[in-house]
């Protein structure tokens, strides 16, 4: 005996206020005759199919329709729940909904959890039509006062309070992985260990990712149980989220190489081994910085791996650049590389200002082409030292002047590095 199939029927209903909705993306339906039609799938047992839906008045206009398929039980609705439905009408009277009546509802909101459901029960069943609601249902509708223009403005009104609490959801789980994700990179950010050192620290970090906390721009500040202060900073070369992560990956293996006493060739060969292991591909490569402070702060090593070398400043005189003439190429580039360690004097007081290319390759001015470089830092520098700025006041000037010469945001990221050391402790 063949198995009857339900039977998929049309009712046009009147209902001119919303002639223009439709199925939006991303939101069950939109398959209708019209852009303004909708489809809704009946539960119901009734054995004649004969769901009370009067036919709307011959006005002459034409109006949007709420097309109507028919399930008698929830296998029929299981296989009629296609993606052209936008809604679902479930009669509280079927058989099997448990001693409060709302256990198919619970189930059919399991079923289709983005489609709009409504309740659909008598006007002497208030009660369970209210708790129907509290379980899930975009509303409820008694079968006794039911009409054509009513169903018709429910179930659109349905549609779209679930569409507004669809997006109303995805808008918080968006917020919420934001959320998660800065308190992550946040994380990741370097904590300087200077406890014990007289030396002052700031710093100053932008990345270039539109609403992000890290790019591929990195430092670190430690100091090691001999006095020794060691300081690094460093570009992987791009500023998405893989750089970023490569960037965090070399500062936290620079930490822990520098406690375990390397330093200088031997360290900087080290990182590039974990950079060969960890980069995606043979084409990233990272400029590294890294200057190691005697511990009465007077002497330093610096080693450059193609890095910009940090620029000085002593009381009394304009800012220079280190030395950089004796520097290595960047890690990644040739597998057996070498980086010098070059001694310079520091004297008693000074400032030691490291810092990736961010801060120099910003434009000189509004729509100008020339980069501001190595040498306009030196005269911007200059400049807020003889306004008499100095520690964090320095470096936020320097960024925001940066940034006003540029004409606006920068897209590469940015990264500065003050340690200074003052005349008291000289």
């Amino acid at each position: 005996m063949p198995v009857p199939v339900p039977r998929q029927r049309k009712a046009p209903v009147a209902e001119t206020a919303h002639a223009g909705a439709g199925s939006a993306s991303g939101v069950p339906g939109g398959s209708g005759v019209s852009p303004g039609d909708l489809t809704l799938l009946v539960i119901e047992d009734d054995p004649a199919g004969t769901f009370p839906v009067p036919e709307p008045p011959d006005t002459g206009a034409t109006v949007p329709r709420v097309r109507i398929r028919t399930a008698r039980n929830l296998t029929e609705a299981e296989r009629l729940l296609t993606d052209d439905v936008d809604c679902i009408l479930l009669d509280l009277a079927l058989p099997g909904s448990g001693e409060d009546g709302l256990g198919l509802l619970r189930h059919v909101l399991r079923l289709a959890p983005r489609h709009a459901v409504l309740a659909l029960t008598t006007s002497g069943d208030q009660e369970r039509a209210a708790e129907a609601v509290r379980v899930g249902a975009q509303d409820h509708l008694f079968r006794d006062e039911l009409d054509g223009r009513l169903l018709s403005r429910t179930v659109r009104y349905a549609v779209e309070r679930k569409r507004a609490d669809t997006a109303q959801m995805k808008l918080a789980e968006s917020r919420l992985r934001a959320q998660e994700n800065a308190r992550l990179e946040r994380g990741l950010l370097p904590t300087p260990l200077l406890q014990g050192s007289n030396l002052r620290f700031a710093a100053r970090y932008r990345p270039g990712r539109s609403r992000a906390l890290l790019g591929g721009d990195f430092y670190d500040t430690v100091r090691t149980p001999d006095g020794t202060v060691h300081a690094m900073i460093g570009d992987v070369c791009g500023h998405g989220p893989d750089e970023a992560a490569l960037g965090v990956e070399l500062r936290i293996a620079w930490r822990a190489l520098t406690f375990a006493g390397l330093c200088g060739d031997e360290l900087l060969s080290t990182l590039q081994q974990v950079l060969e292991h960890e980069r995606e591909s043979d084409e990233i490569f990272a400029t590294l910085c890294t200057v190691d402070i005697a511990p009465d702060g007077r002497r330093a090593g610096l080693c450059l791996a193609g890095h910009p070398s940090p620029l000085i400043t002593r009381e009394g005189r304009a800012a220079q650049l280190l030395p950089y003439e004796s520097g290595g190429p960047a890690l990644g580039l040739l597998p057996r590389a070498r980086w010098p360690r070059r001694q310079v004097e520091l004297g008693g007081a000074w400032g030691l200002l490291m810092y990736t290319d961010g801060l120099i390759e910003g434009r000189t001015g509004p729509g100008e082409k020339q980069r501001l470089g190595q040498e306009g830092m030196l005269e911007m520098i200059n400049r807020q030292l003889a306004a008499g700025l100095d520690g964090e006041a320095l470096l936020e000037s320097a960024v925001a002047e940066v940034r006003e010469l540029n004409g606006g945001e920068l897209t590469d990221d940015l990264a500065v590095l003050l340690l200074s050391r003052a005349r008291r402790n000289a």
